[in-house]
């Protein structure tokens, strides 16, 4: 497998996430529950997109690290930088301080990356990254069943009580936890640890299946004793997420010309995923969005397809834009 194939297949892995990310994020009605965020448990298409990404930092840290030293320096940078344009994004929305949410995908992404880049830094050695992995998945679970004796109650559980103490109940999301809160960055760090050993794998598509089987059996043993859900991203609902990623990335190993406007967006993620975002902010708060949704939608199908369609269109709009920047030769990194 050259190294063409392989840095083309995590591109289009990335875009993907972002795709997703881009059409769960813009709908201006309702949409298929498929493609919403699973209200508590289980798993949804939403669902997928955020921790793929996470995955796919991970790969790419591996990447990186491969071709040259990360530094501290670096390290901070980045994730002061991430975590920075996350408040701004929050800042676009807000109308009163008091009430200020402090975390978001972004944020998450920063200390995730913090985190597991700290790990990588510190050890080295892959067995002992793994290990860490596993490590701050069992922390992760020990703390829910420690705290509680229904540890998974959607209105009691240790990653709400944490939110409720730092942010504070009046800068999160929901007024009993956050879904990017601090508690869930422990397990979404192994997302990110176990994107990196698998980018060690990246030309090696049958050990990335027999890996991704292994975490998906994980998985699903784990959420015995565990839900899977996102929104406290819980021990199962990493392992389940990082095994179907890792088959998904060994299938992409042999993806053809046909997904370069995916690879495209996969270049500039964070920038098209923050500009996409800021459009739909300023659109959704002039009240243009809603209304060009219904001045353009299909009169004769149902409003779940209307604004599937109305999301897919959109997110292909960005795809052409990084297919613009993408020839232009712009890739914008941090």
């Amino acid at each position: 497998m050259s190294s063409m194939n392989r840095i083309f297949a995590l591109d289009v892995f990335r875009g993907l996430a972002i795709f997703i990310m881009i059409v769960v994020d813009a709908p201006p009605a309702n949409i298929y529950e498929i493609l919403q965020h699973a209200q508590w448990e289980g798993l949804t298409i939403a669902d997928l997109a955020f921790p793929a990404f996470v995955f796919a930092m991970g790969m790419s840290a591996a990447v990186s690290s491969s071709r040259k030293i990360i530094t501290w320096k670096k390290i901070l940078i980045r994730a002061g930088l991430l975590f920075l344009i996350g408040i701004f994004l929050n800042a676009l929305t807000f109308t009163d301080i008091e009430h200020f949410r402090v975390f978001g995908i972004l944020q998450r992404l920063a200390l995730t990356y913090l985190l597991g880049m700290s790990i990588v830094k510190i050890f080295h050695d892959d067995r002992l990254i793994l290990l860490a992995a596993l490590m701050f998945l069992i922390i992760s679970s020990a703390g829910f069943h420690l705290y509680s004796e229904n540890p998974f109650d959607e209105m009691n559980n240790i990653s709400g009580e944490v939110d409720l103490i730092l942010p504070g109940v009046n800068h999160i999301y929901t007024p009993t936890h956050d879904p990017e809160g601090l508690y869930g960055t422990i397990s979404s760090t192994s997302s990110m640890l176990l994107g990196f050993l698998a980018g060690k794998w990246r030309d090696k598509s049958f050990s990335l299946i027999i890996f991704g089987v292994i975490m998906l059996a994980m998985g699903v043993a784990w959420s015995y004793f565990d839900i899977i859900a996102k929104k406290i991203w819980t021990a199962p609902f990493v392992l389940v997420n990082v095994g179907g990623d890792a088959i998904l990335f060994a299938m992409l190993l042999y993806a053809g010309k046909i997904f370069q406007p995916l690879a495209a967006l996969g270049k500039n993620p964070l920038l098209m995923f923050v500009a996409s975002n800021i459009a739909v902010i300023f659109l959704s708060c002039s009240g243009l969005w809603e209304e060009i949704f219904w001045r353009t939608r299909i009169e004769f199908i149902d409003v779940e397809l209307n604004v599937l369609i109305f999301c897919l269109i959109w997110a292909a709009l960005w795809t052409l834009a990084a297919e613009i920047l993408d020839r232009l030769g712009i890739v914008i990194k941090l």
